[in-house]
């Protein structure tokens, strides 16, 4: 099922890490924060109470599993979660880590940047994403799906 004109409908919406049937996991391009996913739901549904009890746990267990390999392969401060859709109602979750280095910590990605980029420490996370998309591909995959992770 898909909505035309929805941007996560019809483009992937980031480097895809993960493609399986229910959902996949993307690498946003967002500038300062490099390791920056989203689980979008493949299917256009705007509420994750649009999903029934089992799809639920998928996309939430998805999740967790982003955040856990996230946080033991990146030691970042803080992961941040989010389920906004304000602005792209398609069901999609934000899981980003967070680093006391970051442009806008401890603010909100999308607020002001309350400092300059720090150029290393974003080079530094940068460098180990190959490894961390691998290892989410295959936890997500579990023989399944599509690993994209170059």
């Amino acid at each position: 099922m898909r909505a035309a004109g929805c941007p996560l409908c019809d483009t992937a919406g980031g480097h895809i890490v993960f493609a399986g049937d229910k959902f996949r996991l993307i690498r946003a391009e967002e500038a300062g924060f490099p390791a920056f996913y989203r689980v979008v739901w493949n299917d256009h549904v705007a509420e994750f109470t649009d999903l029934g009890a089992a799809d639920r746990a998928l996309c939430m267990e998805a999740v967790a599993q982003v955040e856990a390999l996230v946080r033991q392969r990146l030691k970042p401060h803080k992961v941040n979660l989010a389920a906004l859709g304000n602005v792209v109602p398609h069901l999609h979750w934000h899981v980003v880590a967070r680093f006391e280095w970051d442009s806008h910590f401890p603010a909100p990605v999308w607020a002001e940047a309350r400092r300059p980029p720090d150029a290393t420490g974003v080079a530094q996370v940068a460098e180990q994403l190959p490894g961390l998309d691998a290892a989410l591909c295959e936890a997500l995959g579990n023989g399944r799906g599509n690993c994209t992770a170059a």
